[in-house]
């Protein structure tokens, strides 16, 4: 599988859904916390392109978004291809 950033909040019930869909299939993924780091929210906000809400996932260097994103990507089937290793 490619890479896996997810930028997340400690009590954000969005990031725990998106970790939990990410699990199921089987991902690893790199978690960074920007509750308490404005310095780390900076740059998951110029990541993504200024979206500043959480969480914020990234396939490689592909911004996929928020977890709305990733289960609509889920949804429509596209999720597993992305999270293949090319």
């Amino acid at each position: 599988m490619k890479p896996i950033t997810i930028y997340t909040t400690e009590l954000c019930p969005y990031c725990h859904r998106a970790k939990a869909l990410l699990v199921d299939k089987g991902a690893t993924y790199t978690e960074i916390d920007v509750t308490y780091d404005p310095a780390e929210r900076a740059r998951m906000t110029q990541r993504a392109g200024g979206r500043r809400s959480v969480p914020q996932v990234f396939i490689g260097e592909t911004h996929v978004g928020g977890c709305d994103d990733i289960y609509a990507l889920d949804a429509k089937g596209v999720l597993d291809g992305l999270l293949e290793k090319k």
